[in-house]
């Protein structure tokens, strides 16, 4: 029986040990809606960037396992996750500033421009994960668990702050009069300041987190701990061990996580290609005009409009979850997510497509908390950040596979059509919705006690 109960959190700590998501969001949301042009840009065709894009799951994959085991056995005048946080800010910064600039650093280097590009979306991807699993495992070491969805929840309203900077910072770029067209091979100056801007919130963000967040001390982690402590020394191998006793309810969202995240990727890979054929009218072949670079700042603005949507919709998760259960409030949202993306296609006026991002929005807030709020309460606290890194397997596995798959199939059964593929995503997402209500039971529903702690907890 544990000695002590970890201490309630105000909304300020817990605001304070997630700012750092708010950077962390811009830089992945500067990514998800630039870099398909961008590698466009620099000469990649449609059904390849799919290919391309696969740099982001396997770093992921082989990173945030190795991470949460590491940050699990850290112990360090910084903290237990701080580390890792100021590291990966560091390292991602760095891809931010020279990712959009691949094709100069090339002209210096006589390298292939794709290639570097490549290694500088990877070098972003990796430093990417290292930094945004200890956040999810920092919710987990300091809040009650009664206080999950609430500490998730507010990581998802910063997460949506910083991508909707982040997605619709080129727009507003060119709105102030930078130019969003660049020559033959080369990326926009508005890209390029935006991912510079990225990169400073970027880092200003993880500080914040630093400076006004204090972890407990290994002993307060053994003072809250139900779980006898182990006497064994840690090795790089337990990983397996712990992959192999994950716990069932892992398993049934691992289910969940791989039709969503399946639809997110096609969504992130596709869009500006989908926009710039479906709604602007241009071949697939088409991926340096003016019209083209206008379908990639609408994907930009359309993806902050979801993460813009999203923010409203995280206030509403808990008080929805305490009504109808964790799980339906994930369904319905699911639900909402897979009508929003199918309804691209047959919107066909682009000042309407705003309509389809509300669904997105509901499903986005949801996937990025419920999922974890579910989860926390059937993994043991010294394991937190090694399973948080294991659950990630069923992020990234989907969207490994979509991105081996998903290029070849655009070509050969849509003719390169990518909106027709779109839809492909929008299914998936209703069939995670489908999951979640069938294969999950019995799961995530608060008890009234659970209710009633968590809404007294609800101060500042």
């Amino acid at each position: 029986m544990a000695k002590k109960i970890k201490p309630n959190l105000s909304i300020a700590q817990i605001i304070n040990m997630s700012m750092g998501f708010l950077g962390i969001q811009m830089a992945f949301g500067l990514q998800n809606g630039n870099a398909s042009r961008i590698l466009a840009n620099f000469g990649a065709d449609v059904h390849e960037l799919s290919w391309f894009w696969l740099v982001a799951p396997i770093t992921g994959l082989l990173v945030q396992p190795i991470i949460g085991h590491m940050g699990d056995n850290t112990w360090s005048p910084l903290g237990r996750r701080k580390p890792y946080f100021l590291i990966g800010a560091v390292l991602c910064a760095v891809g931010l500033v020279f990712l959009p600039n691949a094709a100069s650093v090339t002209a210096m280097m006589g390298a292939s421009v794709l290639l570097l590009a490549v290694i500088f979306l990877a070098m972003m991807d990796a430093s990417i994960n290292v930094a945004m699993e200890p956040f999810r495992a920092l919710v987990g070491d300091m809040l009650p668990k009664h206080q999950g969805t609430l500490g998730f929840g507010v990581q998802t309203i910063l997460i949506g702050i910083g991508a909707v900077i982040g997605s619709e910072m080129p727009n507003w770029l060119t709105k102030l009069g930078v130019s969003n067209v660049a020559p033959d091979g080369f990326v926009a100056d508005n890209v390029i300041y935006a991912f510079y801007v990225g990169a400073a919130v970027l880092i200003i963000s993880i500080l914040y987190t630093i400076v006004t967040t204090k972890e407990y001390s290994p002993q307060e982690f053994a003072d809250f701990s139900d779980e006898e402590p182990s006497t064994e020394k840690s090795k790089f191998s337990d990983i397996f061990k712990d992959f192999a006793n994950i716990p069932p309810l892992m398993k049934k969202l691992g289910a969940v996580q791989f039709f969503s995240w399946f639809a997110l990727f096609t969504m992130w890979v596709f869009t500006t290609s989908a926009l710039a054929t479906h709604h602007f009218g241009l071949s697939p072949q088409d991926t340096k005009s003016l019209e083209y670079n206008q379908a990639g700042d609408l994907t930009g603005h359309l993806f902050g409009l979801y993460n813009l949507f999203a923010i409203p919709f995280a206030f509403l998760l808990t008080p929805i979850a305490k009504r109808i259960g964790k799980k339906q409030t994930h369904a319905l949202a699911l639900f909402c997510g897979g009508l929003g993306l199918i309804s691209m296609f047959f919107i066909k006026d682009t000042n309407m497509l705003w309509l389809s991002m509300i669904g997105l929005g509901f499903a986005w807030a949801s996937i990025l908390a419920m999922p974890y709020a579910m989860l926390i309460d059937a993994i043991p606290q010294r394991k937190m950040g090694v399973y948080m890194g294991i659950f990630n397997f069923f992020i990234v596995i989907p969207q490994i596979i979509n991105g081996i798959f998903g290029g070849p199939i655009v070509k050969s059964l849509f003719g390169n059509m990518a909106m027709d593929y779109v839809v492909v995503g929008g299914v998936c997402m209703l069939i995670a919705s489908a999951v979640t209500i069938f294969l999950i039971k019995g799961e995530g529903k608060e008890t009234p006690q659970e209710i009633e702690n968590e809404i007294k907890q609800v101060h500042f």
